[in-house]
């Protein structure tokens, strides 16, 4: 039986450069999609998944993070004496409950995997799930994650979302190569991070959700930079491929990839239409516009 997974570790270390200038003085987790910041949509994911302990790798500037998952008790106070109960309800709501975060600096931006290991003391020697801000992945159903955390349960091991695209893109992505298996998952045969244009193995992409073993901090403690002179987890993961099974599953959703101006409009677009309060009169609007 598999060791059940409770931590959660969000990079949110980046520095947003895209978004520049909104990202001058607030970070690019904490734009907006519609009403809530980016990282509030990805912890709730987690939430919804039964995640208990959610861990921010964050950088200098991050603070506000830290500040929008704690009480403001005065806030509280003036709502409720002004009788705002909806508005009161919908600031708790997304809370985590006392001592369920935690946050450690990632002092350096040496890549992914090193904010993966600067998490290492936090998670300590159980598997984790680790979720990127960035993509923000919209469902009809489950989430993401916990569409994969069930797929841990049937096979343990390492889970990775993953995604089809456009063949002449996938250069620009993680790439896995697959023992294609029935339905949605897959044994994951081999991992290329941005392979030369014309030699992927397949067209399915790593996401941005992790299921993770917790030998992947080993390897991580020696790992050589790679691609953009970084410390890649890919680099990492296909050293821990080689003893122990990682299993790719397509999950059923869309993914917005909030990291670009694009993709973080479209995001909103996306939501805000799921939103019976808005839909209809945001599709009017497009419609003039369009």
């Amino acid at each position: 039986m598999s060791a059940p997974i409770r931590k959660a570790v969000f990079p949110v270390a980046g520095l947003g450069t895209r978004f520049l200038p909104a990202t001058k003085a607030m970070p690019k987790e904490m734009l907006t999609i519609v009403d809530k910041p980016v990282i509030q949509h990805v912890v709730e994911e987690a939430r919804a998944a039964g995640i208990e302990h959610f861990i921010f790798v964050t950088g200098p500037g991050k603070g506000v993070i830290e500040e929008h998952f704690a009480r403001q008790a005065e806030l509280e106070r003036i709502l409720e004496e002004r009788g705002k109960l909806a508005e009161l309800d919908l600031l708790t709501a997304g809370l985590p409950d006392p001592g369920q975060t935690s946050f450690t600096v990632q002092q350096e931006p040496l890549g992914l995997g090193h904010a993966v290991w600067c998490a290492r003391d936090l998670v300590g020697d159980e598997p984790f799930a680790l979720l990127l801000p960035d993509m923000l992945v919209q469902t009809k159903g489950k989430g993401c994650l916990a569409q994969l955390l069930d797929q841990y349960e049937r096979s343990g091991g390492n889970v990775l979302a993953v995604e089809q695209v456009p063949e002449d893109t996938a250069h620009q992505y993680g790439v896995v190569d697959i023992e294609r298996g029935e339905g949605a998952s897959h044994e994951i045969k081999a991992m290329i991070e941005k392979p030369a244009p014309g030699t992927a193995p397949s067209n399915l992409i790593i996401l941005g959700r992790y299921l993770l073993q917790p030998e992947i901090f080993n390897i991580l403690e020696t790992q050589q930079r790679g691609a953009g002179g970084e410390i890649q987890l890919t680099d990492a993961m296909i050293t821990l491929l080689a003893s122990q099974l990682f299993t790719a599953l397509e999950y059923a959703g869309k993914c917005f990839d909030c990291g670009s101006i694009t993709g973080f409009l479209a995001a909103n677009v996306a939501f805000a239409l799921e939103r019976k309060d808005l839909s209809d009169e945001l599709l009017a609007e497009l419609r003039k516009l369009i």
